[in-house]
């Protein structure tokens, strides 16, 4: 190959590290949530408690650091999608059952939804 062609020809592709298997990603079971009650976490100014329903009856808590973008009331009654079978984590002495999903640019936060209607417990993928 001259010098030319090799200058020309286009360099592979990084490989990223942090790259996940399809099997991976379906480990993790993302479903609609609809937020029934949201309130401030006492002692934290980032933190929303947020109990939420998964359909049938399934009820659970989530904490979740989105206090600065969003009210407990701005909250309450949106239906979300969140990560359902992460292991449970104990945050400012709440037990946060799943992970909510957002998106962040700069300081803007926002929540990732669903567009119309969906019940609750629906996957998502």
């Amino acid at each position: 190959m001259t010098t030319a062609a090799a200058a020309a020809a286009p360099a592979p592709a990084p490989v990223a590290e942090n790259v996940i298997t399809i099997d991976e990603f379906f480990r993790a079971q993302l479903r609609t949530a609809t937020v029934l009650a949201a309130e401030k976490v006492e002692g934290a100014d980032k933190l929303l408690k947020l109990r939420i329903s998964l359909g049938g009856g399934e009820e659970r808590t989530i904490v979740a650091g989105i206090a600065k973008s969003y009210a407990p009331e701005a909250v309450a009654g949106r239906t979300i999608v969140v990560v359902a079978n992460l292991k449970p984590a104990k945050i400012r002495g709440s037990e946060s059952h799943g992970m909510l999903l957002a998106a962040k640019h700069g300081d803007t936060l926002r929540l990732v939804g669903i567009d119309g209607d969906i019940p609750p417990g629906c996957s998502v993928g």
